[in-house]
């Protein structure tokens, strides 16, 4: 039975949802794997961190995302568009402290605020693959996959000096601190000595780097280049320099200005400065490192910063001039960059010549680039130029230089080539509860056991409030019977390892659990995988550059490397959507600059946010909420269904308006276009004007009633895609059985008759002497001869040239002439 539709004098959005959302739940549309024998396409979205209900921000990506899906479903492909949650991570946990209850009470609270404001947003979801990486059903897996890992060589533990939240009570990696702080709380991040897991993300450096070729293009160049810039190839050599009865080897990435290496210089905070330190020089060099650990990575290295360091009384050998260079121990230096030793060659790197100068110690000038002595200047000269000073190297050019020199170091026996990377391992332990356990166990006798695969999931033990407190040390420790079991080799006494796993970790493989969430044999299906994988189209912020997106490249790598999947790259193309900001700035509760989407969504209606949201602009733009309003997007969609209504009203016809026709075919060829290369605000610009123009041609009394009817369908079908709400009330208004079926959402997208895209005539711009001074109305298809003979005769040109001579015509057939007198 087909649902009467609404008066057109009562048309509300609001109305509109309360009678369609039902019924599309009842239809169940969105299912993947019902399209027997299609190509299939896999959208995903960055699935979000359950801290509360659907932001400005989630509306806008959703948004997006779903405009593409729906795009695919329509375009015949069988879609898998699965919806998640990222839940385990501090959040959770600091409000379990503040409300006194277990995380999963606000977590799984929040996931059903966020599943129902999802339902009413209208995200083509197939509600069948929903996961949550806090049910033990999936860490399970993340645990499983960590064992795989650990087999290989691929997860390891050491100790080390790791980043330190004080604020959160719990180790950072690298890519968490921001300018020196927490990137969640913002606390200024210290160092710290501590035995913690690592992923050897660094044994793929060069295959993340070289991969990258497959995705150019599909891919935003910027984050390409984020990622390039972090890994931070460098090609150059080792260099040994003999310390005392010690030989130091460093980097360096221009090994052809060795004759200008005039001091040596250690991390303050590396023990190699301590086994490098005169006895006699102990003191100074502690004191000196206390003054080193209040300073984060970020204050060390900025250029600015005065140079500071301590004389260790002790001599490095340079390995080709035979000299013996002063070793400094210096903040400027990283204990985790190299060796965490570097040789010094002031005139050519600004930071050495800086703390050369501060120390008084020579500069040498061993490349000649042509500018004047920095010693002087007191300026580097970095740039490429003839070798001088150097011994037999000199008159060769850098690349010559290295060359010859990393060769004679070879054969010494005191260097080699080599290449360095920015990149470090990804430190995974977190002190921390709500997160996946670490799945080993700690024995006597047998050292560091693996949990076996029979035995997992490892799953958190009962602790809540202020039992979660962060106290330097895992709460996890503090559930002793949790903690001490036995182990699985000797079956004695042993205890639980009691960090928990970076969040991270949980994302880095959820989309593959995604193509059969409920398969209980292994973390993912394997023909499920080999079905969708890789992901089509991947949506989400460009703040996931680094962190998210390169781990879940490495998984994916290591994962084929292990057997176990047969793609390299995990996501196929990828989009970041900009921000949406208020009054210039982000959007921040603290501040009160903020826009409640739910708000929003009550005052103006869900097709009329998401709208505004692909129409404000392309995707990858920000928008600044106080720049827009979704009260121009309610008016437009009215005038869409009232123009379904007057349309559907009209008795059926089988005459046609061949000018009508030749609008819709435009519009459907044009949007078709625009949505394949996500340029939907245009897409959104080129609905406003085939609605206007059916409407035009209703209110004349347009004969062609079958061509209205036909364009009306295509307006409502690709309109769907973007406001589904109101697509499906026109569609019912044209008579369609919604409730049986005939859902608009179930509909093929419209195509073009090649046909009706013809122009007759196309608009010919004739120029003289670069001035326009005639359109001529010509075939498409004109020959180049007869659009000259025609442009020549135009009464424009013979104006304009006034009889003097034609020294060529330059024609461009069919658009342009362009007349050059004598």
């Amino acid at each position: 039975m087909t649902t009467p539709p609404l008066e057109r004098e009562a048309y509300d959005p609001h109305t509109v949802q309360d009678r369609w959302l039902p019924v599309w739940d009842r239809l169940d549309l969105y299912r993947a794997g019902r399209a027997a024998g299609a190509e299939k396409k896999y959208v995903l979205d960055m699935f979000p961190y359950p801290s509360g209900d659907l932001h400005m921000g989630h509306a806008e990506a959703w948004a997006i995302a779903d405009v593409v899906a729906r795009y695919w479903m329509r375009r015949g492909f069988d879609v898998l568009h699965p919806p998640g949650w990222d839940s385990f991570g501090l959040p959770a946990e600091n409000a379990a402290i503040k409300r006194g209850e277990h995380p999963a009470t606000w977590t799984y609270a929040n996931i059903e605020v966020q599943a129902e404001s999802f339902r009413r947003y209208a995200i083509a979801f197939d509600w069948s693959k929903r996961l949550h990486t806090s049910d033990p059903e999936y860490y399970r897996w993340t645990q499983w996959l960590f064992t795989r890992f650990l087999e290989r060589g691929l997860a390891y533990r050491k100790s080390s000096a790791v980043n330190w939240c004080p604020q959160d009570q719990t180790v950072l990696a690298n890519e968490q601190v921001v300018q020196g702080a927490c990137e969640r709380c913002g606390a200024v991040v210290t160092k710290r000595e501590l035995t913690q897991r690592f992923f050897k993300v660094t044994d793929y450096a060069d295959r993340l780097l070289d991969d990258m070729e497959q995705l150019k293009g599909s891919w935003p160049d910027r984050v390409l280049l984020m990622q390039k810039n972090w890994i931070g190839r460098s090609v150059g050599a080792h260099v040994d320099f003999v310390v005392g009865s010690e030989t130091v080897t460093v980097f360096t990435t221009r090994p052809d200005t060795l004759y200008g290496a005039t001091f040596f210089v250690v991390a303050a905070d590396a023990p190699l400065a301590l086994s490098l330190c005169a006895p006699d020089r102990l003191a100074a060099l502690e004191a000196y490192r206390e003054q080193v650990a209040a300073a984060t990575d970020i204050e060390r290295q900025a250029t600015d910063r005065p140079k500071t360091g301590v004389d260790l009384g002790a001599r490095a050998l340079n390995p080709v001039t035979g000299e013996q260079v002063p070793v400094y121990a210096a903040d400027y230096v990283l204990a985790d960059y190299g060796t965490g030793a570097i040789m010094a060659v002031p005139a050519h790197d600004q930071r050495d010549l800086d703390f050369a100068r501060a120390f008084d110690l020579p500069v040498r000038v061993v490349v000649d680039t042509g500018a004047e002595d920095p010693a002087v200047t007191g300026v580097a000269t970095a740039g490429d130029g003839v070798l001088v000073n150097s011994g037999p190297y000199d008159g060769l050019r850098k690349d010559e230089a290295i060359e010859r020199i990393v060769a004679d170091l070879e054969a010494r026996g005191a260097g080699t080539g080599a290449v360095n990377y920015r990149l470090r391992d990804w430190l995974l332990s977190r002190q921390r509860f709500w997160g996946t356990p670490i799945p080993v166990v700690h024995c006597d006798g047998c050292g560091l056991v693996p949990v076996p695969d029979d035995q997992l999931p490892v799953v958190l033990p009962d602790l809540r409030g202020d039992a979660l407190r962060p106290a330097g040390t895992s709460p996890l420790a503090g559930a002793t019977e949790w903690v001490n079991t036995t182990c699985p080799t000797c079956g004695g006494a042993a205890t639980r390892d009691t960090d928990t796993m970076d969040t991270f970790v949980d994302s880095a493989w959820y989309f593959l659990r995604f193509c059969n969430p409920d398969y209980l044999d292994g973390p993912f299906d394997p023909e499920a995988v080999r079905q969708w994988m890789p992901v089509d189209q991947y949506v989400g912020g460009v703040e996931h550059a680094i962190l998210h997106l390169l781990y879940a490249r490495f998984f994916t790598k290591a994962l084929h490397d292990m057997g176990l999947l047969d793609v390299t790259e995990p996501f196929s193309a990828l989009m970041n959507q900009g921000q949406v900001i208020l009054n210039g700035s982000a959007m921040s509760k603290t501040t009160g600059n903020l826009v409640n989407l739910g708000d929003e969504l009550s005052r103006f209606g869900v097709d009329a946010v998401r709208l505004t949201m692909v129409f404000a602009g392309p995707p990858e733009d920000d928008i600044d909420w106080a720049d827009v309003s979704p009260s121009g997007a309610v008016k437009y969609l009215a005038r869409v269904a009232r123009l379904g209504e007057d349309v559907g009203s009209l008795p059926l016809s089988d005459v046609r308006d061949v000018a009508v026709d030749k609008v819709v075919a435009k519009t459907v060829d044009e949007v078709t276009r625009l949505v394949e290369v996500h340029r939907l605000n245009v897409a959104v610009a080129r609905f406003m004007e085939l609605t206007s123009a059916l409407r035009k041609a209703h209110d004349a009394g347009a004969v062609g009633v079958a061509s209205l009817r036909d364009g009306v369908e295509a307006l409502a079908v690709m309109l769907g895609c973007f406001a589904p709400y109101t697509a499906e009330e026109v569609w019912s208004r044209l008579g369609h059985d919604v409730d049986g079926g005939d859902s608009v959402h179930a509909s093929t997208w419209p195509s073009a008759d090649p046909l009706l895209l013809v122009e007759e005539t196309v608009t010919c711009v004739v120029q003289v002497a670069g001035k326009v001074r005639d359109r001529l109305e010509v075939a498409p298809d004109i020959g180049e001869d007869e659009l000259r003979a025609l442009a020549l005769a135009s009464d424009g040109v013979v104006k304009a040239l006034d009889g003097r001579a034609v020294k060529v015509a330059i024609v461009r057939a069919p658009k342009l002439v362009n007349v050059v007198p004598a």
